[in-house]
């Protein structure tokens, strides 16, 4: 992996990098069945077994990696306009607009693939220490074939559904 010579963005966290290597590393280590067995699961559904942990977390280490060079990209790419932009001296109303817009696309695709990044972190985080598929309002299980189509899920359908309402 290469990372970026810019520096990360206000509020980005120089150590995701390093705590998305060790995570990974760590997640092909950790022995599937010991983690299958503590997962939970909605009453009507079979337990996981080590065949869709073994999938599941290959997702996320997957998912970690295309998001770990999204990052890299999308800070060199706002880095690129911020230099080019300059001070704004000069600029007529037209370009000072443009310029702002470009800036403010460009941090937020750089926002998008951090949390991005840093959802797929967690989740495989939860799936080592047995957590994985609870539901973070309520405490229900998450359900698998949810979590089989979303593996970064952390709301179950009902809690999810009120937080897209408000």
């Amino acid at each position: 992996m290469t990372t970026s010579s810019t520096a990360a963005p206000r509020g980005a966290s120089s150590t995701a990098t390093k705590t998305t290597a060790k995570t990974a590393g760590t997640a092909a280590k950790t022995p599937t069945k010991r983690v299958a067995s503590r997962l939970r699961v909605k009453d009507d559904e079979s337990p996981w077994s080590e065949a869709e942990i073994a999938e599941v977390r290959q997702i996320l280490i997957d998912e970690i990696e295309e998001h770990r060079a999204e990052v890299e990209v999308a800070e060199r790419e706002l880095d690129e306009v911020l230099r080019a932009s300059g001070d704004g001296a000069g600029d007529d109303q037209a370009d000072a607009g443009s310029k702002t817009a470009e800036r403010a696309h460009e941090i937020s695709v750089a926002a998008n693939a951090r949390a991005g990044l840093l959802q797929a972190e967690h989740a495989l985080e939860q799936l080592e220490a047995g957590t994985y598929g609870i539901c973070e309002n309520c405490g229900n299980p998450i359900g698998k074939l949810r979590l089989q189509a979303r593996p970064r899920a952390t709301l179950c359908m009902p809690c999810q559904e009120k937080h897209a309402r408000h």
